[in-house]
């Protein structure tokens, strides 16, 4: 069966990357505890790219700040579904997205669903 994956890619304030790596952490067992199969969240690197759109210019990178490549894989997308339901219902999520302590602009994060097509 294919895999279901949400996608995400998020500015986050460079000094601000441990605080980020620490809900990450958190958010990463809510999501494994309800259906999640892999979670990921890697902070860029090599940004510096010619000729194609890059990460930072998608999300309109200020100065001070780096991104977050981030996936997340579910058995289906039907699994994705429930999960979320399930985690947005999960009273530790309030706890993570806390609006006086807000770690990235959700406006300028890029999201979505994606159907597996090849996995090797």
């Amino acid at each position: 069966m294919s895999r279901y994956i949400d996608g995400f890619i998020i500015p986050v304030p460079a000094a601000r990357i441990d605080d980020y790596r620490n809900m990450a952490e958190k958010a990463a067992q809510i999501w494994k505890d309800h259906g999640a199969l892999d979670y990921w969240e890697c902070v860029g690197d090599d940004m510096d790219v010619k000729n194609t759109l890059s990460f930072p210019q998608l999300v309109n990178i200020k100065p001070d700040e780096t991104v977050i490549f981030a996936w997340v894989v579910f058995e289906s997308r039907e699994a994705r579904d429930a999960a979320n339901e399930k985690i947005l219902a999960d009273p530790r999520i309030n706890v993570l997205m806390d609006s006086s302590n807000q770690l990235f602009d959700c406006k300028r994060m890029a999201y979505g669903g994606f159907k597996q097509l090849v996995h090797a």
